[in-house]
């Protein structure tokens, strides 16, 4: 008999995060404000977690509203075509400490490669209703063209406006379903 525990995260105590560099000399971040996933235990650690994550794209906010709709067309995560980016871990194991390497899929604008990503366990805590909480900050590095976003605009420079690379992070907190 499994002794699997399923963790809901915490939508208010959560948060999505990418960062691109712009024009090769500034960082443009910005967030996912609606998503849901959650985390799949055995037994009393998280190795071997199984972690699901759904981002509704339409929730994209850079702070530039003009931005956002230009990120949600086809130039970029084509929002009405793909309205959801989706990641499903396939190996979560602790690296030393309270550090783990997450591998998973990736399925973006229609494309699921795989992905690394860099876990840190922030440790656990009770909250005021006696919940037991869980808390990590997940890194990683997505090359967008292999997604098939592969718009940009040359600077008069002659350098690219927008990096491959994208900078995923976010702060997750999780706590128990309870049946």
């Amino acid at each position: 008999m499994s002794n699997s525990t399923i963790w809901a995260i915490d939508p208010l105590h959560s948060e999505v995060f990418f960062k691109i560099r712009h024009l090769v000399i500034s960082t443009v971040t910005g967030s996912f404000k609606k998503f849901e996933g959650n985390i799949i235990t055995e037994g009393s650690d998280f190795t071997n977690a199984k972690v699901a994550i759904v981002l509704d794209v339409k929730s994209i906010d850079t702070n530039q509203p003009q931005r956002d709709e230009h990120l949600q067309n086809g130039d970029f995560f084509d929002a009405p075509a793909y309205p959801q980016i989706n990641f499903e871990s396939t190996s979560f194991v602790n690296s030393g400490d309270s550090t783990y390497k997450m591998t998973g899929n990736l399925t973006l604008k229609g494309v699921t490669k795989p992905i690394e990503l860099h876990v840190v366990y922030g440790g656990s805590e009770k909250d005021g209703q006696g919940n037991l909480k869980h808390g990590f900050e997940v890194t990683g590095i997505v090359n967008r063209k292999e997604f098939g976003m592969t718009w940009n605009k040359i600077t008069d420079s002659g350098g690219l406006g927008l990096s491959e690379d994208i900078k995923l992070i976010a702060n997750i907190q999780v706590g128990q379903v309870v049946a």
